[in-house]
């Protein structure tokens, strides 16, 4: 039986094998929160809807149709919060987890899973990695809701209630789920600038990448403290790329709502307003305030960030950090005329150039024939359905209200782009392609005008 599971499995690309085990993932979220325990009584929940709720937490979007703290019990938040837990570290990642749990051998083709699930270019070291994803991501989970059971005990009559809010608040940030129990994202918490920052710390620490998390790690607690460290190139950029867009996004909300929406606020009003919403946007998915009181330029800047989403292997979607760094690295050595980009005393893979271009642009096809599928089906104004698309592509479960409001078809095409933005861009583009071939002859090249 196994012979035969395996030799079936070896008919596929390690992409569509990947694709195939978040259908499973999705389709087991589905029974677990269709069971009658996982609602409060008397709740009852369309398929369309539970489907698209468990697409959204597998996807760690956020997005949902319903009101989760008045349509799960007990039982079924703790399902929601395993399944974003699921979806947050990743497939592989928690398979792996129970492979070395049974002792069972890491293969060549489990290994080459989780390369492609964590977008890691090479074979050495990825059990060493999971190893370390697992450790840190339930460090941070557990610290996380140890600091906001205690600040939030001030808001629930319980230490009960504080703790379930915090887990469950906890692990949402971290896997930049979106996902949130009052009913109103934290809203409640506008005043609270303690409960902001964790939020926001857990965000980053989820959506900035694994590999940066354990290189962090490795520098503050080396193994060979006499030894010299140094950085991985895709550490440096990352990181560099990941603050200048939280920075390019606090600064450009306060500009465009200087004489706007922050009119009348206090500087730490206006800057945590800014802050945490330029945070969020990227992957994270809460929001402090009715993001329809934002004008036209900030939910424009909104879309952008979340198109560009997180990091490469972490929690996040969209085209990724990196794609947008080597994207504008490219254009900038074009325009100089360069043909090899250069950075931090590096330079970077013509295959990765080319790579993040194709990425790029299928991304822009993507959510563009989406914004055009929901400009049919919708009766919304264009700003609502962008923002929605963007959004689901970049899994950031950030909505002006359009989700609950969505048709049977609406519903369809945001699940798409959730689960899209789940697998990777990368994932989704070798599902299209198939095997790789090679090229048993050329033709002759030839030069074409562009531009």
């Amino acid at each position: 039986m196994r012979r035969t599971v395996r030799e079936m499995l070896n008919k596929f690309t390690p992409a569509q094998i990947i694709t195939g085990y978040y259908l499973l993932a999705v389709s087991a979220s589905v029974i677990l929160l269709s069971l009658p325990i996982a609602h409060k009584e008397g709740v009852h929940v369309p398929f369309m809807d539970t489907l698209f709720t468990a697409i959204s937490a597998v996807s760690v979007t956020g997005l949902t149709v319903i009101n989760i703290s008045d349509t799960y019990s007990t039982i079924g938040i703790f399902i929601l919060m395993f399944v974003l837990q699921f979806g947050g570290i990743g497939v592989m990642t928690l398979g792996t987890f129970f492979w070395m749990l049974l002792r069972k051998k890491i293969g060549l083709k489990e290994r080459q899973l989780i390369m492609l699930d964590h977008n890691q270019s090479h074979l050495s070291g990825l059990v060493q990695l999971i190893r370390e994803i697992i450790k840190l991501i339930l460090i941070i989970e557990l610290v996380g809701a140890i600091v906001l059971t205690l600040q939030l005990h001030q808001y629930f009559p319980t230490w009960k209630d504080a703790f379930v809010h915090g887990l469950f608040a906890s692990i949402s940030a971290t896997t930049n789920g979106g996902f949130d129990l009052s009913g109103n994202s934290l809203v409640p918490y506008k005043d609270d600038y303690f409960i902001q920052l964790v939020n926001i710390i857990l965000i980053t620490l989820g959506a900035i990448g694994f590999p940066v998390l354990i290189e962090v790690k490795n520098y503050l607690f080396p193994k060979n403290p006499g030894k010299l460290f140094r950085f991985s190139l895709f550490t440096k950029l990352t990181s560099l790329t990941f603050g200048l867009l939280l920075l390019f996004g606090t600064v450009s909300i306060i500009i465009i709502e200087s004489n706007h929406y922050f009119i009348g606020m206090n500087w730490h009003q206006i800057f945590f307003n800014a802050f945490f919403h330029s945070a969020s946007t990227r992957s994270g998915g809460l929001a402090t305030m009715d993001l329809n009181d934002y004008t036209m330029g900030t939910l424009v800047i909104f879309c952008i960030l979340m198109f560009i989403g997180a990091s490469p292997s972490s929690v996040g979607g969209g085209i990724r950090t990196t794609t947008f760094a080597l994207n504008l690295l490219f254009i900038y050595h074009y325009a100089n005329g360069n043909r090899h980009i250069k950075i931090f005393k590096r330079e970077i893979h013509e295959e990765d150039i080319i790579k993040s271009m194709v990425v790029t642009i299928l991304a822009f096809c993507l959510c563009f024939i989406a914004t055009v599928i929901l400009c049919i089906t919708e009766d919304a104004p264009l700003i609502k359905i962008l923002f929605e698309v963007c959004s689901a592509f970049g899994t950031t479960g950030l909505s002006l209200g359009l989700t609950p409001e969505l048709s049977g078809v609406g519903k369809c095409v945001i699940m798409i782009l959730m689960f899209i933005g789940r697998i990777g861009l990368t994932s989704f583009i070798y599902i299209i392609g198939g095997k790789e071939k090679k090229d048993n002859f050329h033709y002759p090249k030839e030069r074409i005008i562009i531009g």
